[in-house]
């Protein structure tokens, strides 16, 4: 998987983003106080039963990994021309 450099960046901003769509969806809040962690896992979880991204292969699910599935989703969802995208 080649990382984009904003890849940083792009992941604070899915998990802000994933958090108000998880909570549109119903499937509950995220909470301030709940570790990057189990942030980042929640989001890619809903967003895989969503089939709004493709899950990782069982052997290939870790943090860093789900980290890049969002912002792969992100990227997807932010116009051309957004400076998280431009310049990759």
């Amino acid at each position: 998987m080649s990382k984009n450099k904003r890849e940083a960046e792009l992941v604070k901003k899915a998990l802000v983003v994933g958090a108000l769509y998880v909570k549109k969806r119903g499937y509950g809040e995220i909470e301030a106080t709940d570790s990057h962690k189990l942030k980042v896992e929640y989001i890619y979880r809903a967003l895989v039963e969503d089939k709004l991204i493709q899950p990782l292969a069982k052997q290939d699910i870790s943090v860093p990994n789900m980290e890049h599935k969002l912002a792969l989703w992100l990227t997807r969802q932010l116009p051309s021309d957004h400076p998280l995208v431009v310049g990759d």
